[in-house]
């Protein structure tokens, strides 16, 4: 496991940044990681500093989980999700308990058929192995003509793939950036819509347009997506159920599967069953 200290906290490989810092090259590039020392992306349990590349970045694990954040917000990547994080977007990543994953970096060129922000895409088994058969190329200077048809249909695969709504957006507003870091740190907080402006010295009214404004919904759905994200994080750690509800402030774990099932479409154990290769 990576030390927490600050000397320790690297931004990435050094032979993924040289990657992911060129401007020449194959318009795309895979690569295949895995938590051992001599990975070139190396992944296992450890914490990224702030920074960005100049290509876009396609990023999947198999196992574990990220927790991926921008300057506007941030999002969860379970296994068998893609993170995309456009060119140049700054970011900073937690990965938990990682073994094997894949990176692919695209010039701004190419990944303008892409979303313009940070989003999560579902990865169909076609996708997964176009990323593998490319990464067998991950050091040619050049492509060829069959090379260059994979990766093409790569991209597309890319610009088709479904999105996950993984993404838990921040305010910039300072009144709503303070309540939004205190339900973070304690999503079990049941205080009310009412309370929480009060404790803020907001109205009720600013509160709730404030909450549109910046966060795109009302305060109770970001409230339950804050939720998603602590208790897919304390799953994946491996915490039972009932343990995770009762943190959340359900008064059953049978309410918790409820609203998970009614998220993600199966239960907790399904999904990370399904999602670390146990289920078919």
């Amino acid at each position: 496991m990576a030390s927490s200290t600050p000397d320790s906290r690297i931004s990435v490989n050094e032979a993924f940044r040289d990657l992911s810092e060129r401007a020449d090259g194959p318009a795309l590039i895979a690569v295949w990681g895995t938590h051992q020392p001599e990975s070139e992306f190396q992944l296992g349990t450890r914490e990224t500093g702030w920074h960005g590349h100049l290509r876009g970045q396609l990023f999947c694990i198999e196992n574990g989980l990220v927790h991926m954040r921008t300057r506007q917000g941030s999002w969860l990547m379970p296994p068998h999700r893609a993170g995309w994080i456009p060119p140049g977007q700054e970011h900073t990543a937690h990965i938990s308990g990682v073994t094997s994953g894949w990176n692919v970096v695209i010039t701004p060129e190419a990944a303008r058929g892409l979303p313009q922000t940070p989003c999560v895409f579902g990865v169909s088994e076609l996708l997964r192995a176009l990323v593998r058969r490319a990464a067998a190329w991950t050091h040619q200077e050049t492509l060829t003509a069959p090379q260059r048809r994979v990766a093409a249909v790569l991209l597309d695969e890319m610009k088709s793939a479904p999105h996950e709504p993984l993404h838990l957006p921040m305010p910039a507003d300072r009144r709503l950036l303070r309540i939004a870091k205190a339900v973070l740190a304690d999503p079990g907080d049941a205080r009310t819509l009412e309370q929480w402006a009060d404790w803020a010295g907001l109205s009720p009214r600013t509160l709730s347009r404030l909450c549109q404004a910046e966060l795109g919904s009302s305060f109770a759905q970001w409230r339950q997506q804050a939720g998603l994200v602590h208790a897919l994080e304390a799953l994946a750690r491996g915490e039972p159920v009932a343990q995770v509800a009762d943190a959340l402030g359900y008064a059953t774990p049978s309410n918790f599967i409820a609203m998970f099932r009614r998220a993600f479409g199966t239960s907790p154990a399904r999904y990370f069953a399904q999602r670390n290769g146990q289920e078919g």
